[in-house]
């Protein structure tokens, strides 16, 4: 655990997702959580050595199950966007894992077993303001684009940003649930002055650069363009396999995650182009 600005803490010890902790006077504030759920009450032990008030909670920054199935195993308030609680109730009570090949961190453990979904039970729109510490506060942010409900944790006081999966590094971005343009609109808002000073603390990487949205931006140019492309040629769905090898080399990631991150992007990109470009298919999955 790094503590990266007072009383911030990161977390990237643990598979699925980067961890955030907020220490303040009022209590712990968790962002997201790991997805397994052993791990999960591991981190929560972990932070007992934090101290602060007695009271705790955890925000999820979108619904995907990688940062979701553990929730349930942190036994504290859930908050998150409303859309999260609304892909809930397309999901079964409880989960059990199966062979799926979306290129989920989660599908590379086989012993998950059944897991129950922790919704949240605090949910917001546009904006929720925490104010836990007297001389600092917190701001929940909707930015859709990457995934349903997708959300940022804004400190204006200690300049940090928590940014989910609305940048990644060194491995390709989660697309079946994307909006491609507002994506990119939420992007651009961080290569604005207001947050030129800020650090940035992606859901996959730990900390970034304004580099690294750069990159995500210009990663996000090349995927429209060629779902365009497939779309005026009527393409089948199948056919948006061929953009996985051309985007993928734009990554360096290890070997032996070369088969989830080929899963990760064709799966994406099929799902995509269903939403996007034949919206009426029986083929869409969350």
């Amino acid at each position: 655990m790094q503590e990266i600005a007072t009383h911030i803490f990161m977390e990237t010890g643990y598979p699925g997702v980067t961890l955030g902790a907020i220490n303040w006077s009022h209590g712990l504030i968790l962002i997201d959580s790991p997805l397994r759920c052993d791990d999960a009450r591991l981190w929560r032990s972990s932070l007992l050595n934090l101290g602060g008030g007695i009271d705790r909670l955890v925000i999820n920054l979108d619904a995907h199950y990688d940062r979701t199935l553990g929730v349930r195993a942190l036994e504290c308030t859930v908050i998150g966007h409303e859309k999260i609680n609304q892909a809930y109730r397309t999901r079964a009570m409880t989960f059990k894992a199966s062979s799926s090949e979306t290129g989920s961190e989660w599908e590379l453990y086989n012993s998950l077993g059944s897991v129950r979904w922790a919704p949240p039970e605090i949910t917001f729109t546009e904006e929720l303001v925490l104010h836990w510490e007297e001389d600092a506060s917190l701001r929940l942010e909707y930015h859709p684009g990457p995934a349903t409900g997708s959300s940022w944790v804004v400190m204006p006081h200690q300049k940090v940003i928590f940014l989910g999966d609305a940048v990644v590094a060194d491995q390709p971005p989660f697309l079946a649930q994307a909006d491609l343009a507002t994506w990119q609109e939420s992007l651009q808002l961080l290569l604005t002055p207001d947050y030129q000073n800020y650090l940035f603390v992606g859901g996959r990487n730990g900390l970034l650069t304004h580099n690294h949205v750069r990159l995500m931006l210009d990663f996000l140019v090349e995927v429209h363009q060629g779902m365009e492309k497939l779309a005026v040629n009527r393409a089948q769905p199948e056919e948006t396999q061929n953009l996985v090898m051309p985007l993928l080399s734009q990554f360096r990631f290890p070997s032996e995650r070369l088969t989830l991150y080929t899963n990760r992007l064709k799966y994406g990109l099929f799902q995509y182009y269903l939403r996007h470009y034949r919206p009426n298919t029986n083929d869409l999955e969350e």
